[in-house]
Order: structure tokens, then sequence, then C-alpha cells
């Protein structure tokens, strides 16, 4: 953990019943982040969505939020092959599923997010947008996890998994309150 984080990683469940853990950790965006986060998103993130709800409730300020997540992989990720390839689809597919929920959710409530396309490092549902994000960069930062250089590929090691991970990022600009309140909705896997 480091000095931003407002919740500690934990493995929540996005759909009861399908085994995908998603570890998930709620954090104020840190000083070295945020210029990385204002070259990939730039100000658009100021942009509320068009939609009929009000501003931050009285006492509440609007702040950057990260949101970093990490699958287990049932693979090492650093090794080649089709089975590699068919892991790391599941994988996209799961935070595909849960970035883009819970951008919504915060959306609903009026408010900005987007999340990180793992494989373009891109954002999702912001346009005019095509600056990468460095996940591996993000999580050392975030979560003080390391990472290795291989060729010119940074790896990410997790402190349990290794590099058997799946790292993807989402980004909110609302009351700390608003991103809690979606990601304690979800249920907590008990390690």
């Amino acid at each position: 953990m480091t000095e931003s984080t407002l919740l500690p990683p934990r493995i929540l469940i996005q759909r009861p019943g399908s085994g995908d853990g998603i570890e998930t950790s709620v954090h104020n965006l840190p000083k070295p982040l945020l210029r990385e986060f204002r070259h990939v998103f730039q100000d658009e993130y100021l942009k509320r969505p068009e939609i009929n709800v009000p501003i931050a409730t009285a006492g509440e300020e609007m702040v950057l939020i990260a949101i970093p997540t990490n699958q287990r992989a049932r693979e090492d990720l650093v090794a080649v092959g089709d089975h590699i390839e068919q892991e790391k689809d599941r994988l996209l597919n799961v935070f595909i599923s849960f970035g883009r929920e819970v951008s919504e959710r915060i959306r609903g409530k009026g408010y900005w997010a987007d999340f990180i396309d793992p494989c373009s490092g891109l954002p999702m549902m912001t346009p005019n947008c095509n600056k990468v994000y460095s996940e591996v960069d993000g999580m050392e930062c975030l979560l003080n996890y390391k990472s290795y250089n291989a060729g010119f590929c940074k790896i990410l090691t997790h402190p349990k998994w290794g590099s058997a991970v799946y790292p993807a990022t989402i980004f909110a600009h609302c009351p700390i309150s608003v991103a809690m309140e979606v990601i304690q909705s979800y249920d907590v896997i008990q390690q």
C-alpha cells in the first residue's frame, strides 16, 4: 500500500458464481501519476456525462481517483503459445465487463469515469484520447508492485502471483464516497 491508498487491495467478484476474482483497490491519484493521467486524458475528465444528476453533495470534493485491478492468470503470461493468448483474451473480457460496469455506475451518478484497454493502453469511453497509459508503471506507483524488463517489455510481478497477473486500471473524477460506494458494493472473496 501507499500514501494514496483509500481502500486496500481485496479480491472482488463481479458476478456471483463466476469464479473470476479481480483484485481491486481505490487510490487518490498521486502526483507521480497525475502527469501521466493528464498526458492520456488531457482535460476530458472535466466534462461531465450528459445526464440530469446533481454534482457533488455539500462538503464533498471532486478528486481524481485510480482504481487499479489485477487478475490472477491461470498461466504465467510471460510464456508464449495459443493457450497463453486464450488466457489473455479471457482476462481481457473479464476486465472489460468489470471496467465498463464500474465506469457506467459512476457516470450514472453524474461523474466522469473511464477505463484503460489493457491491450492498447488507450481509454475506452473518452473520445479523442490517443495517448497510451502504462499499466505496469501505474501498478508500481499505486501498489509498490515490482517489475522487470524482458527485452522491450516491462513485466509486472505481483507479490503473490508473480508474472501470472493481468493489470488494468479504471479512473474517475468524483467524490471519494462515490467511488468507494461503487467498489464496496461488490462481494469480496475471503482469502
